[in-house]
Formats: structure tokens, C-alpha cells, sequence
């Protein structure tokens, strides 16, 4: 014999006809010959009455529905003219209302702490599922053990004790998406924190996705241009890649980053900023460059600061990839950058350690690498039946002392198609952008640049890489013959040019003038310290006095010998007349 044992809240005692009326639900509900019956005064519950069936419950309270009316007419406050409006909406709600006969499974909160719950009788909840708290506050599903279950909250714990009601939603966490964010600062959860009003949505998309298979992807073939010459030339970024910026910390990677958003302005390329456990004041920094550039035009800022929680930190470049996949699968491409995953991978390193989930090594979890493969293989270049878009990815991570053989360092680095390393030594030298050549790779290369690009480069990483070894070599040694003099003049020209001032991109044909006069000597004889006001001046020339042939560079991106030999002359010109 199959028995059943529920439990009854309410104000007044059900009639008979009534008890009746829920045995037949139930027997007919859950298969059950003898049901037991328990009767629990709630004198909360306004009318009604609520039944539990172990972790089911089924909520026909006057309470629950007064909540339901109130939520419809808060969703319609904007249609609400006049008082008739309202008692519409009620009548409407109270006509067509049916008792809701879909269980619900309920559980109870069992600790609560830094932001984390524990949950017991909840049986049937999926890893990154949403739950509701009775005081209103969301979590996600983080930790399933044998009677438990882990969750991170997503609001201020207040008014959630040992006892409080949570309910399941048996819907995954995702984020609001649409034309409409962009231009906007939101938080890893969607709502907007610039002050500048609700943001209208037309999709809503989980967090959590499955990356592109193999057979959707596309070559990556297009170039991100940077608009950095240091990176442009030597270590190119292609629409689809994932290109790691490490280096210590003050050593420029937020702005290479941010030059590089800066470049795509007039380029139909979306841009999302995620900060994550950044300063406040720093993000503004980041906003305010952006909003003085243009950039916000085409921009998002997701940001979760060192004030939120954990949870918030730990969500939010999932939360930055959902949005970028939108516009991905819309056939648009996207350049997202993520500052920083060292931060990242702490914050999720607290709340494992809060979820006692075993530490491993410097107190990570197992799966910290898991944590951001799962992130950045979903950036990808998609094929035209998809959709035919791209999110290309620049995650930013923060070593110790130049340890790049660190634990969540080696990780990303192995994860990513390239990182482009920024050393200390020659940032505090003056060298900015610090990009070390030696360190800095790109696993594309040559494939995701323009062939102007690939033949004005020609030889200059392997001449600045014999200059750092030449330079070590020679700096004891005061007599040297007229060739090494020539080559340690010649690099130290290079290094000059490659100093780009904050907030300046140059574009492809610029880059190009610059390399074509630099790799044939032409600024080796100047004085370094006048390469800067050189560099300047003649692309000022060749954008006024020869704009065919930067039209000429922007349109066919072919360097043939004819147009190298113009760029030649016109900067041979240029110079005979240069102070």
C-alpha cells in the first residue's frame, strides 16, 4: 500500500468537502491508496491554504496571489494612467485566476554566510540552476552534495536565517540582452548602474553556453587591428582569437586594452569591457577614456568591483560572454576584454573554499582550470549558417615579480592562442607599450594580417630581438667597429618607434609609412630622442600632402614595389626639409 503524508497551513480548518477535494488531487498526483492529513495554523497566509508534500509544495494562498497582482501591476506601471487602469488589472487577475497545480519544490536554508546558503530538501536541483528566497533574493546552484545543496547569493543576505524558504526555479542563470546595452554600464547581472535609466531587452540569453564545435568555426583570417604598432606588427590579433595580456601589475595592460577598443571606432566591431574586482574609481578611469574617444558609441561596460560580492565577480565574464555571443550569432563581431581573470579566479577560489570544496594548489580548486577554458572556448569566428560573427578575446592576467610559470598564468597561457607579455623593467625604462619580444607570441600570426602589414613588417621582430642580445653583449665595450655601431643604432630607432603615446592608434596605412621608412634606415641616423616628433610630423605629411597613398594602402591593403618606392620618396622629401 502506497501511503502519502501532507501537511495543511491555513487560517480556518479546510470544510470536509474541501479535504476531499485535496486527497483526490493527491492520491491522483503522486499514486498514493491512504493519505494522511495535517493541519498547521498560518495566520500569515491571509487565506487559503498552502500543502506540503515532502520538499512539494503548492501555494493556493490569498498571500501568493496578492504577491502575483502585485507583480503584474508593477510589470505594467508604465500602460497605468488612472485608478480605472488599476482596478482593470485587478478584476482581470481575480477573473481569470486558477489555483496553480504545478508542486514546487521547497527546501530550507541550513547556514548562511559570506554570501553563501546551504540548503537542505531540495533532491533534484541542476549545477547552475536559479533559486528564490523567500525575502526575494536569487542564488545559483553551486555545490550538490548527498543531502545538500550549495548556493551563492546574488543579494544582500539580510532577513535569511536558519529556516528560510528557498524554491526552486528550474530555470539556468542568464542575463538580459539586446541593442539596447550598448553605451551602457551594467552589473554582472544586467541592470544598468550608469544612472541613465531601464534598458529595454529583446533577448535573454544563460550565462553559461556551450562553446562553437570544431565543424562551426571558421579560420580566423580577418584582422583585429589594435591600432598599436608593437602588437600590430610583430604580434598580429585576428577576429576570433584569444590573445592573452600578461604582465605585472602597473605595467600597462589595462590600456592596451583600452587603445585597442579606442581603434575600432568606425569599424562595426561591438566592444565589451568586463571589470572584474576592479576599484570603482578605476572603472570610471575607463569610462571616462572611452566617453572622451567615442567609444562608448559602441561599447559595454560590465562591471563587477572589488565592493560587490564574490558571487558577482565570479559571474560576471560569463555574464559579458552571453552578451557577446548575442551579437555573435547576429552576424556581428565582438571584441570582449576581460580585466582581470587573476581576480576572477580568486573570487571563485573564495567561494569554493566557503562551499568546502577541497583546496588543491595555492588553495584553488580542481577545476580553476575548467573555470576559464569553458569561458574562452567560447570565443571563436562562427560560419555563415550560425551566423556568421566572431567574439575575439583579450583576457588580462596579473603575474607576481614577471612569474609567468605561475599557476593561473600557465593556465590561460595554455588556454589562449598568444599572449603578448609586458615587462616591468622596460616600462619603468621608459618603453610604453613594455611589450617583450622575446615573451610575447601570436599563435595566428601572419594569417591575420593584412599582406601591406605582413611584407612592411618583414624582419623587424628578428632585428629587435638581435638588438637586445647585441646591446647585453656591448654595453661593457667602448670599441666597437662601423657595422654594430650601425646595428645598435638601427635598433635603438626601432625601439623609439615603437613607443605609442596612451590613447593614439595609428591605423594600417600609418603603420605601414612608419615600418617602410624604418626598416630601410631612414630615421637610424637621428637623434632618438627627436624619432617621437619625426614619426609625428611625417605621418602629418603623408595624411595631408599624399593622401593617395594612405587611400591607396586602406583600399587594396597590398604593399606593391611601386607604392613601397612612392612611400620611400615622398619620405626621403619629407626629411631633406625636416628640423
Amino acid at each position: 500500500m502506497n501511503s502519502l503524508k501532507a501537511v495543511i497551513s491555513c487560517i480556518t480548518a479546510p470544510s470536509s468537502k474541501q479535504l476531499d477535494r485535496i486527497k483526490s488531487f493527491l492520491a491522483k498526483k503522486y499514486n498514493a491508496d491512504e493519505i494522511s492529513i495535517e493541519i498547521k495554523e498560518d495566520k500569515s497566509l491571509i487565506g487559503g491554504f498552502i500543502i506540503r508534500v515532502g520538499n512539494d509544495e503548492y501555494d493556493w494562498s490569498m498571500r501568493n496571489r496578492l504577491e502575483q497582482i502585485g507583480k503584474q501591476l508593477s510589470q505594467g506601471a508604465s500602460d497605468i494612467q488612472s485608478a480605472g487602469d488599476i482596478i482593470s488589472i485587478l478584476k482581470t487577475e481575480i477573473d481569470e485566476y486558477e489555483f496553480d497545480i504545478t508542486d514546487k519544490e521547497v527546501g530550507t536554508v541550513e547556514w548562511v554566510g559570506d554570501g553563501i546558503i546551504n540548503v537542505r530538501g531540495i533532491d533534484h536541483a541542476m549545477y547552475g540552476e536559479i533559486v528564490v528566497l523567500d525575502t526575494g533574493v536569487k542564488g545559483m546552484v553551486q555545490d550538490i552534495k548527498r543531502d545538500s545543496i550549495g548556493c551563492i547569493l546574488f543579494g544582500p543576505e539580510k532577513g535569511i536565517r536558519q529556516g528560510t524558504k528557498v524554491m526552486r526555479t528550474e530555470k539556468k542563470a542568464g542575463i538580459p540582452a539586446g541593442e539596447g546595452f550598448i553605451g551602457r554600464v551594467i552589473n554582472a547581472l544586467g541592470a544598468p548602474i550608469d544612472g541613465k535609466g531601464e534598458i529595454i531587452a529583446d533577448d535573454y540569453r544563460p550565462i553559461e553556453n556551450a562553446a562553437p564545435g570544431i565543424a562551426d568555426r571558421k579560420p580566423v583570417k580577418v584582422p583585429m587591428e589594435t591600432g598599436i604598432l608593437a602588437i600590430d606588427s610583430m604580434f598580429p590579433i585576428g577576429r576570433g582569437q584569444r590573445e592573452l595580456i600578461i604582465g605585472d601589475r602597473q605595467t600597462g595592460k589595462t590600456s592596451i586594452a583600452t587603445d585597442t577598443i579606442i581603434n575600432q571606432k568606425g569599424k562595426d566591431v561591438i566592444c565589451i569591457y568586463v571589470a572584474i574586482g576592479q576599484k570603482s574609481s578605476t572603472v570610471a578611469k575607463v569610462l571616462n577614456m572611452l566617453e572622451k574617444n567615442g567609444a562608448m558609441d559602441y561599447t559595454i561596460i560590465v562591471s563587477a568591483t572589488a565592493s560587490d560580492t564574490a558571487s558577482l565577480q565570479y559571474i560576471a565574464p560569463y555574464s559579458g560572454t552571453a552578451l557577446a555571443e548575442y551579437f555573435m550569432y547576429k552576424g556581428r563581431d565582438v571584441l570582449i576584454v576581460y580585466d582581470d581573470l587573476s581576480k576572477h579566479a580568486v573570487a571563485y577560489r573564495a567561494l569554493s573554499l566557503l562551499l568546502e570544496r577541497s583546496p588543491g594548489r595555492e588553495a584553488y580548486p580542481g577545476d580553476v582550470f575548467y573555470l576559464h577554458s569553458r569561458l574562452l572556448e567560447r570565443s571563436s569566428r562562427i560560419t555563415k549558417e550560425l551566423g556568421g560573427g566572431s567574439i575575439t578575446a583579450l583576457p588580462i592576467v596579473e603575474t607576481q615579480s614577471g612569474d609567468v610559470s605561475a599557476y593561473i598564468p600557465t593556465n590561460v597561457i595554455s588556454i589562449t592562442d598568444g599572449q603578448i607579455f609586458l615587462e616591468s623593467g622596460l616600462f619603468f625604462a621608459g618603453q610604453r607599450p613594455a611589450v617583450n619580444v622575446g615573451l610575447s607570441v601570436s599563435r595566428v600570426g601572419g594569417a591575420a594580417q593584412t599582406k601591406a602589414m605582413k611584407k612592411a613588417a618583414g624582419s623587424v621582430r628578428i632585428d629587435l630581438a638581435q638588438f637586445r642580445e647585441m646591446e647585453v653583449f656591448t654595453q661593457f665595450s667602448s670599441d666597437l667597429d662601423e657595422a654594430t655601431k650601425n646595428q645598435l643604432s638601427y635598433g635603438k630607432s626601432l625601439m623609439e618607434l615603437l613607443k605609442q603615446p596612451l590613447g593614439r592608434p595609428f591605423s594600417m596605412p600609418e603603420q605601414v609609412i612608419i615600418l617602410v621608412v624604418a626598416t630601410n634606415k631612414m630615421m637610424a641616423d637621428l637623434p632618438t630622442a627627436q624619432i617621437s616628433r619625426f614619426r609625428t610630423e611625417l605621418l602629418d605629411y603623408f595624411n595631408i600632402s599624399r593622401p593617395d597613398i594612405i587611400r591607396e594602402l586602406e583600399e587594396g591593403k597590398v604593399l606593391s614595389d611601386e607604392l613601397k618606392e612612392s612611400i620611400l620618396e615622398s619620405a626621403a622629401e619629407f626629411k631633406s626639409t625636416w628640423k
